[in-house]
Formats: structure tokens, sequence, C-alpha cells
């Protein structure tokens, strides 16, 4: 049996599906966007690329925080 993804990771598989852009893409442009803090870099994934707040806060998340998501 596989071991699901825990925290930001498990969403993933729908972000890819539902957007159309892989998570190491979503993670350039996230750090293209010079954001630092979780909620400026949430409303900004919200309002420039239109994702839902889940989402937006799982990418933001591991974007701040890798370290903390790593398997």
């Amino acid at each position: 049996m596989t071991d699901k993804p825990k925290g930001p990771a498990s969403y993933f598989p729908a972000i890819e599906a539902k957007y159309g852009r892989s998570i190491p893409e979503w993670l350039a442009t996230i750090a293209a966007a010079g954001h630092d803090k979780q909620k400026p870099l949430v409303d900004w994934l919200k309002s420039e690329h239109g994702l839902g707040h889940g989402h937006a806060t799982a990418l933001a998340a591991h974007h701040l925080n890798p370290e903390k998501w790593a398997s």
C-alpha cells in the first residue's frame, strides 16, 4: 500500500488537473513573484491566477516552508 501525500502535497494532483500546470511550474511562477508572506501570496494566486483558496494556500505553504513538507 502506498502512503498518501500529506499536507499541501495532498492537493497537488488536483491542482495540476484543474489548472493544467505542473507543481514545479507553479513553484517557479510563485518564486518569480517575490512574495514572502502567506496572505499576500494566497491573495495573489487567487486574483492573478484564479486559484481557489485551498489550492492557493497549499501552494503558498509549500513554497514558504518546503522543508516542513518534504517526504
